[in-house]
């Protein structure tokens, strides 16, 4: 199933839209928010109408393996899926009918399909571990396949001018490649220890969003190449897709923890609860582990019980969708250490 969530009350937008035989791979909005299209391991990529639920037309059928990836073009007339029989297919939105001939050159399946901004291109990556540009209009393939990961190229997108390609691969690496020449730009972008399963740009070109394996998600800045921001952690298990909100403040990660999650990168009053300063020297951290909240020095703060764990918010998160008890602490009177102390006087206080 495919479905539609409301990011301000976190609920469930009509009913799942149902007709898919197999899992669903990839998901993405029209430019215009009024269309959905979906690719699925039944090897059919479909179109809903955002509003009704409805299948918008007929299935978009030929391929001869799963779909991994779709994605629509800036004008909302066209859309690309790339699958496992490695190829790349454009498809009209209106007609249904398959645009040109399919995109052929892979050696691996096609995981992962993105247009440009000015919809004249297609970028793909695969498990050949390359990134290719395709001319969208003729179908050949536009200067050498981008070469420089060692192993499957698992997303790719276009930076908003158009000028830069990011990937994230199951070598664990963010890459970041110059569209004219084809060459990287800066070195790879390490520190996840997992496969990378999604990448995308913010709105404005300035930042990369990666989620990965390793249960975390994480900003980069294009021009220095280094961690932006705090470290998104929360999630119980492998993050598969990551995007930026159009206006570039909050952040939406799902993964295979059957929850999707919205982070603030703005501000928050989360961020009041969760980093309140208790002294001069001590900010409330967001590490967990075995049920245990950690401080700066990994001493055991307060523990929280399993069944409250997956639902318990972490700093930056303001969202939550999963089927999950949601849990928020205000840590607006914590206190720990030397300042225990305070503890009593605000029960004094408060008794007087």
């Amino acid at each position: 199933t495919v479905r539609i969530w409301d990011v301000e009350t976190g609920q469930q937008h009509g009913s799942s839209l149902e007709g898919h035989d197999g899992r669903v791979q990839s998901v993405a909005f029209s430019p215009d928010g009024r269309r959905i299209v979906s690719g699925s391991d039944d090897r059919t990529v479909r179109i809903w109408d955002a509003e009704t639920g409805q299948q918008y037309r007929p299935s978009l059928e030929g391929y001869d393996g799963r779909v991994q990836s779709v994605a629509f073009s800036p004008d909302g007339q066209r859309v690309a899926s790339g699958s496992s029989d490695k190829t790349v297919r454009i498809w009209d939105v209106e007609t249904g009918q398959q645009h040109g001939s399919s995109l052929e050159g892979h050696n691996g399946w096609v995981l992962s399909v993105d247009f440009s901004p000015d919809g004249r291109w297609i970028v793909s990556g695969s498990e050949d571990n390359t990134v290719r540009i395709w001319d969208a209009e003729t179908g050949q393939q536009y200067g050498s396949s981008l070469e420089g990961h060692n192993h499957w190229v698992l997303s790719v997108a276009f930076s908003p001018d158009g000028r830069w390609i990011t990937s994230g691969s199951s070598d664990g690496t963010v890459q970041i490649w110059e569209v004219e020449t084809g060459q990287h730009h800066g070195p790879s972008l390490e520190g996840h220890t997992g496969r990378v399963q999604s990448v995308a740009f913010s709105p404005d070109g300035r930042r990369i969003v990666s989620g990965s394996y390793d249960k975390t998600v994480r900003i980069w800045d294009v021009e220095t190449g280094q961690r932006h921001g705090p470290l998104l952690e929360g999630h119980d298990s492998d993050v598969f897709s990551v995007v930026f909100s159009p206006d570039g403040r909050r952040i939406v990660s799902g993964s295979g923890d059957k929850t999707v999650r919205v982070w603030d990168l703005q501000h928050t009053p989360l961020l009041e609860m969760f980093f309140n300063k208790v002294s001069s020297e001590y900010l409330f951290p967001s590490r967990m582990t075995d049920g245990w909240v950690r401080g700066p020095n990994s001493e055991r703060l307060f523990w929280v019980a399993p069944h409250l764990q997956m639902g318990l918010f972490p700093p930056f998160q303001t969202l939550f969708i999963g089927q999950y008890i949601q849990t928020r602490l205000d840590m607006s009177k914590f206190v720990h250490g030397a300042a225990w102390t305070q503890v009593r006087g605000d029960w004094a206080e408060a008794s007087a």
